[in-house]
């Protein structure tokens, strides 16, 4: 008797670029879906030191900035805000919008949205440009794998602590300045380090971006987020950080204790990874271990490439933290570094030559460039939505939504809202400033603090932004070519975390306020 083999099937994830070109299209069906629409806009002009109230119609009108201006547009934001700099993005006004002519997207704004969605994120995508290209000249000089292969040897026995390490590091930098758009400077160093160590793709994400996102969602000074957010909402931001510093000291500690489980299965026993079906070419993309027995004498002219590749990283943090750097101040600090060590790598005795430091500079920014056109394409998306003016008309039904609930059920809806607009508004700081002024009044309405709506924004958006092909996620993915499905499978529990924790506490602030 016959048997005839049976073929399971298996669904396959599509890849990144495939899975934004087809929320390209959604968005723009959207844009004859969703009704358009509008809030009025509040700015601060610094020249004239007037309010401009950009209306729906598209007119303009100019007023003092003045607090008496402020209270009678309903606006409840301490007017230093805007004449200080401390926001600098339109505001809605409350108790403004109005329906627009449906403004639907045609098939041209698939491809034209692209482009401009990537000519929008130049500024990033030349960093991540000058970030390949120092990684390539440090791997050519050799320096990476004699480095690689000392550490290797002392942290023999204590792999975990590294992970650990980075870890909290990234937490840290996510709770206090909102570092994990920076973080992706970090993968091209770690992850070499990392698969020496027996550690797979996901232990990677999970370590840099997993770790810095848990930090920016529990925010507690990140001016990109909480900071602004409150200034939005009419509060100061210290209101609600002791829930917050609790918060992330709790989340931070289950990130790392899912990371510890999952690495430890990985390192006993490497099927059980996620992503092991590209193992292999994983490996071959990021190791930098060499058969050649002379690379890795760890030679001091090594040691100091390596050691200014290594300051170059605390400074950005510096400039980004103390400065204000863009990712254009970013990328010049980069370049400056890898001037130095191509210098130090063409020239002397063991000096590979100019046309091949060169030529690993290029190489090193070349293998970027798929990372660099994920970021403008998810952008392309959020054009296409800001055209339609939809995003909007999405506000100003969740606001309708919660006006008349009870605290409790109010608080956990607004927290299912931010988790909603935050795919619709990838950017912590845009979303504050379209949402809170109108979100965070509501507050007022079933007598609970305003603040409490803030920390449903943090947990809400960020639940999402794990997710989100919007966000930053698929740039992620795509540098380390993980398939968005084995990501989903590893993330899904943090998502569960944040919206059962960071409800619990909503829930509570409520109660106890």
């Amino acid at each position: 008797m016959m048997t005839v083999a049976k073929r399971h099937f298996k669904l396959r994830m599509p890849g990144a670029f495939t899975i934004l070109f087809v929320l390209t299209i959604v968005a723009v069906i959207a844009t004859w879906v969703i009704p358009a629409g509008s809030y009025s806009k509040l700015t601060y002009n610094k020249p004239t030191a007037q309010l401009q109230i950009k209306k729906p119609n598209g007119s303009v009108d100019k007023v003092p900035a003045t607090q008496n201006e402020l209270d009678k547009l309903g606006v409840k934001i301490n007017v230093k805000q805007f004449t200080s700099g401390g926001i600098t993005q339109p505001i809605s006004i409350p108790n403004t919008y109005q329906k627009l002519k449906q403004r639907p997207a045609k098939i041209a704004a698939i491809p034209t949205s692209m482009v401009n969605g990537v000519v929008e994120a130049i500024d990033i995508m030349v960093f991540i440009f000058v970030l390949g290209g120092l990684i390539g000249v440090v791997k050519a000089s050799g320096a990476f794998e004699s480095g690689l292969m000392a550490l290797t040897k002392k942290t023999k026995g204590h792999e975990f602590l590294l992970i650990f390490l980075v870890a909290i590091l990234m937490v840290l930098g996510g709770t206090l300045c909102g570092i994990e758009e920076e973080a992706v400077a970090f993968y091209p160093v770690l992850v070499p380090v990392f698969i020496a160590m027996g550690y797979d793709s996901i232990v990677c994400v999970g370590a840099i971006f997993l770790a810095s996102s848990i930090g920016t969602c529990f925010s507690t000074i990140n001016p990109f987020s909480v900071v602004i957010a409150s200034n939005a909402a009419g509060i100061d931001f210290t209101q609600g950080l002791d829930w917050r510093i609790g918060g992330v000291i709790v989340a931070a500690a289950f990130v790392i204790a899912y990371l510890h489980w999952y690495s430890k299965k990985v390192k006993k026993d490497p099927t059980a990874s996620y992503s092991y079906e590209d193992r292999d070419s994983f490996d071959a993309m990021w190791s930098v271990a060499s058969d050649d027995g002379s690379s890795k004498v760890f030679t001091a002219r090594k040691k100091i490439i390596l050691i200014l590749f290594a300051i170059s990283f605390p400074i950005m943090v510096w400039g980004v933290m103390d400065k204000g750097w863009a990712f254009p101040n970013m990328a010049a600090s980069f370049l400056t570094f890898a001037i130095i060590i191509m210098i130090m790598t063409a020239t002397g005795k063991f000096g590979i030559g100019e046309k091949a430091v060169v030529d690993a500079f290029v190489k090193g920014s070349s293998g970027l460039v798929g990372v660099s056109l994920i970021i403008g394409l998810a952008r392309g998306i959020n054009l296409v939505l800001n055209n339609g003016m939809i995003s909007d008309t999405m506000l100003q039904f969740s606001s309708n939504l919660v006006s008349h609930m009870d605290g409790p059920v109010f608080i956990i809806v607004m927290l299912f809202i931010f988790f909603v607009l935050g795919f619709i508004v990838p950017s912590s700081s845009g979303l504050a400033v379209l949402s809170m002024p109108i979100l965070a009044p509501l507050a007022d309405t079933v007598h609970i603090p305003r603040f409490v709506v803030v920390t449903a924004y943090q947990f809400g958006q960020y639940a999402m932004l794990f997710l989100a092909p919007t966000g930053l996620v698929m740039a992620t993915l795509q540098m380390l070519d993980m398939k968005y499905s084995h990501w989903l499978r590893f993330v899904w529990p943090v998502v569960v975390f944040v919206l059962v924790f960071g409800g619990g506490i909503l829930v509570a602030q409520v109660l106890i306020y």
